[in-house]
């Protein structure tokens, strides 16, 4: 039985509906928790009530609890959502990563199976750059990434197609996730599950 935190952030709903999918699948594949969690927000609260899609959301995901290193700790499975901000990750989820030093230093990140999504405004707004840059702190901490791959005939759908990551677009409209993209997110989290289950079998009898 495996632990599985999905920490997320989300201004308009596009990635949390992606995380509660993720979620949701984790949780059927047979994890002995899931924890659905947010990050903290970093904006202002004129500039969040400013964009009254951005202010709904904030006002409806109240209470998702905020993700902390002893969720991290606590995991064997994670997965990362996030918007796309210039291809790379929101601040807001920038941020909590760049606590996780100390977690780092003790090796307690070292072969947590770790996997990420993302959404965006367009087809083009920097998807794959954005997972992979979020690759980029998983190679460090020594933990074991699983991507969705072409490894389920949901991955082949032209709509889904990003081996890095699940992914969807958005068009800048809120609550905006096709179903196909849900189906994929659903799949990497399954997927993730089920690698991390088979790692923790093996570790037990070395």
């Amino acid at each position: 039985m495996t632990n599985v935190a999905v920490i997320h952030y989300s201004s308009t709903g596009n990635v949390h509906t992606m995380a509660k999918a993720a979620a949701e699948s984790a949780a059927k594949a047979g994890a002995a928790e899931v924890r659905l969690l947010k990050v903290a927000e970093l904006a202002p609260a004129e500039v969040v009530e400013s964009n009254p899609a951005w202010a709904a959301h904030a006002a409806a995901t109240a209470d998702v609890p905020e993700a902390t290193l002893a969720d991290l700790e606590w995991a064997d499975v994670v997965l990362f959502g996030t918007p796309t901000r210039y291809g790379l990750p929101a601040a807001q989820l920038k941020q909590f990563i760049d606590t996780t030093g100390g977690l780092w230093f003790q090796g307690k990140l070292v072969n947590k199976v770790v996997s990420s999504f993302t959404s965006t405004s367009t087809a083009h707004g920097g998807q794959e750059s954005t997972l992979l840059a979020l690759n980029n702190t998983f190679y460090h901490w020594g933990s074991i990434i699983v991507a969705p791959g072409f490894a389920d005939p949901v991955q082949f759908d032209p709509a889904n197609g990003n081996p890095y990551g699940a992914s969807s677009v958005s068009g800048n409209n809120p609550n905006n996730v096709a179903d196909v993209n849900l189906a994929s997110v659903e799949f990497q989290a399954r997927r993730a599950v089920e690698i991390a289950a088979a790692l923790k079998r093996g570790f037990a009898t070395v």
